[in-house]
């Protein structure tokens, strides 16, 4: 078993125990270069909010800082960025989907930054 699989293994466990719970879910995702975050109705299977160092004004925020989305910077600024989106859509309350990754590092401080700004896990 390799890493992907493993990761993958994970997140359905997870995803299953979240569409329990009939929260919608903060869903996170990282590659070497960006981060994404959306916050999905479970029940609809629709995105209500979405956020990502690949949006135009956070990738001239983002050009910046080097890596210019694969760093922790740019995930604390993400996870305020959907934190506020939500924010404005009526969402206070979410369950996090880290989508089989460590909670560590950026996956870490995009969590820490959305709660800051108002998200509840």
């Amino acid at each position: 078993m390799n890493k992907r699989t493993s990761r993958l293994r994970r997140s359905k466990k997870t995803r299953f125990k979240i569409n329990e719970s009939g929260l919608p879910r903060l869903s996170v995702h990282r590659t070497n270069l960006h981060i994404y975050a959306a916050i999905f109705d479970s029940s609809a299977s629709k995105v209500l909010v979405s956020a990502s160092s690949l949006e135009s004004d956070m990738k001239k925020k983002l050009s910046k800082s080097a890596g210019a989305g694969g760093n922790v910077e740019a995930a604390e600024i993400i996870g305020k960025r959907v934190a506020e989106k939500a924010k404005k859509a009526g969402i206070d309350k979410v369950a996090f989907d880290r989508s089989g990754f460590r909670y560590h590092g950026r996956i870490k401080a995009l969590a820490e930054a959305a709660r800051e700004f108002g998200l509840k896990f």
